[in-house]
């Protein structure tokens, strides 16, 4: 039903076709009606000429009246005759010209619908490539392609040129926004690392007196939380731009990994951790999504409960054809009102208690998340969970993945 919607759409092309179709059509009907009234106006003054014609010839100077004797009742009877006939064959001439004139008009209108819609395709092709351009753009975050339209000099080669130029300036902000990252990595990591380094040569020396170790256990865990903060802040920037080095690979491998990482955590916090990893083939950067799937899962275990438990699932979805490769991370927690579902998922933003307990993040995770799958053309979404607790569920576009592979990883996964 939505395809057909959008099939039925009104379009550019449809409404100019319609446009062009009606406006023939409405000239037509005009030049049919004139054609009408000319050919009934230049009929008449024959009918008249033949009933003065008729008159001379039976020698009358007028129409008799109705029920007066009528002189040379014989020539007044073929008079009448022809005079009928003569009306007959307007009367068929007038009908003849509106039907065969409606048909020949219908005909060519049908014509002018079927000419004014190839011709809008062609007059459209230029808004066509630009429409498609733009959706690749949009779809794989690739500034460097351009419409390079060689047509006349018109409106449509001024609005290709215009879009050109924009994406040539949006290509270099971005380029500067990376060089920018890289830089500021550089600038604020290094400061933090030597702080750090200091500070832990002056707690380990011989001379180093309890207060001074005091101060420096606080100021690493402080330079620690910055350290952290500065990576959840570059990682964001990061991800917000084009995924650039995008290959094949597998949610539930990922998942796998970083659940194997995180067990000796799960494990201090006394949590139980279930893993459900069917195959879930993607294609994307397997370096931030690595980071999504630890950032889901350090997420659900630092804001969980005592004995609480930890789900993580990875599956296809989306049908038969298996568009989407989903990864769901659930956890027990505290309650999450409906409504604050997506507050959590804004820098900085944390629910309840938990914005005094900055020792559990920098408050950046979720917003990697939600960036993260956005450069991959993919969702985020969380639901509150009966009792406590939610479920984050990823998507990211399918990729194909070959069926031996994909058996073997599923026996393989089995076990687990």
């Amino acid at each position: 039903m939505t395809a057909l919607t959008a099939r039925l759409r009104p379009t550019i092309r449809l409404r100019f076709t319609l446009l062009c179709g009606g406006m023939f059509l409405f000239g037509g009907l005009v030049l049919l009606g004139l054609t009408y009234a000319l050919v009934k106006a230049s009929l008449q003054p024959q009918r008249q000429e033949a009933v003065t014609a008729m008159k001379g010839v039976a020698g009358v100077s007028e129409e008799p009246k109705a029920g007066a004797p009528a002189p040379g009742a014989p020539d007044v009877v073929y008079r009448n005759i022809i005079i009928r006939a003569k009306d007959d064959t307007q009367r068929a001439t007038l009908n003849a010209l509106l039907t065969r004139g409606g048909i020949a008009l219908g005909l060519v209108t049908v014509a002018a619908l079927g000419s004014g819609w190839l011709l809008a395709d062609r007059a459209l092709r230029p808004v066509h490539r630009i429409t498609e351009t733009a959706r690749r753009v949009a779809r794989s975050h690739d500034l460097t392609e351009r419409i390079a339209y060689t047509g006349p000099r018109d409106d449509v080669k001024d609005l290709a040129d215009t879009f050109d130029t924009m994406l040539g300036r949006l290509a270099r902000a971005f380029d500067g926004q990376r060089r920018f990252v890289a830089n500021a990595s550089h600038e604020l990591r290094t400061p933090l690392a030597i702080n750090r380094t200091l500070v832990d040569v002056a707690v380990r020396r011989a001379d180093a007196t309890e207060d001074v170790k005091r101060l420096g256990a606080s100021l690493l865990v402080v330079n620690h939380r910055h350290e952290r903060l500065i990576d959840g802040l570059l990682t964001l920037a990061g991800s917000e731009n084009s995924v650039r080095d995008a290959r094949p690979l597998d949610l539930a491998e990922v998942a796998r990994h970083v659940l194997d990482q995180a067990a000796g955590e799960a494990a201090g916090h006394g949590l139980a951790v279930t893993r459900s990893l069917a195959p879930a083939p993607a294609t994307g950067d397997p370096v931030l999504v690595e980071r999504l799937v630890q950032n889901l899962v350090e997420n659900a275990i630092r804001h969980n409960r005592a004995d609480g438990t930890v789900g993580v699932t990875t599956r296809t979805a989306g049908g038969a054809d298996g568009r989407w490769s989903e990864l769901a991370v659930a956890n027990t927690g505290p309650v999450v009102p409906p409504y604050e579902t997506e507050t959590i998922f804004e820098p900085f933003r944390r629910l309840g208690t938990d914005r005094l307990h900055s020792d559990r993040g920098s408050g950046l995770g979720l917003s990697i998340v939600r960036a993260t799958a956005a450069a991959h053309g993919g969702t985020v979404a969380a639901v509150p969970r009966p009792g406590g607790g939610l479920v984050v569920t990823v998507r990211l576009p399918a990729a194909v993945s070959p069926s031996p592979p994909a058996r073997q990883r599923s026996t393989a996964a089995a076990p687990a």
